[in-house]
């Protein structure tokens, strides 16, 4: 689809349909089906996982992408603020989608490592 055919399909600031107004801004996917994850593309740990939360789909995990900090492959976790970066022996593949998926499987495995930061606040702040 050319980006002249999108435009009859936005109408403002990209923040059109109510989904999109009520969380402030716009879902890309909607106008690009290649941000859609591929649920084909899975790692054994997030079949796993989804199972384990009985989910049927990615639910939160499909805005994780895998991105740059500093050059370096890493994924950003909301939780810290912050971007995790990819440890240096692990090989990335060229397919957007299974980086993305390996993205999603390190942000939860790091979000449940005892090296999260959240650990620490944890032990901190606990009222028990």
């Amino acid at each position: 689809m050319a980006e002249k055919d999108l435009d009859k399909f936005i109408t403002g600031d990209g923040v059109d349909t109510e989904r999109e107004k009520w969380i402030g801004q716009h879902i890309g996917y909607r106008y690009d089906v290649n941000l859609v994850p591929d649920l084909e593309k899975m790692t054994p740990f997030l079949k796993t996982y989804i199972d384990t939360m009985g989910w049927k789909d990615l639910n939160w995990l499909e805005d994780v992408h895998m991105g740059y900090e500093e050059g370096k492959p890493a994924v950003f976790d909301r939780n810290i603020n912050g971007w995790v970066q990819v440890p240096s022996d692990i090989h990335l593949p060229d397919n957007q989608q299974d980086r993305d998926m390996i993205a999603r499987e390190l942000l939860i495995k790091f979000q449940m490592s005892p090296k999260h930061p959240m650990v620490d606040l944890n032990r901190a702040y606990s009222k028990f």
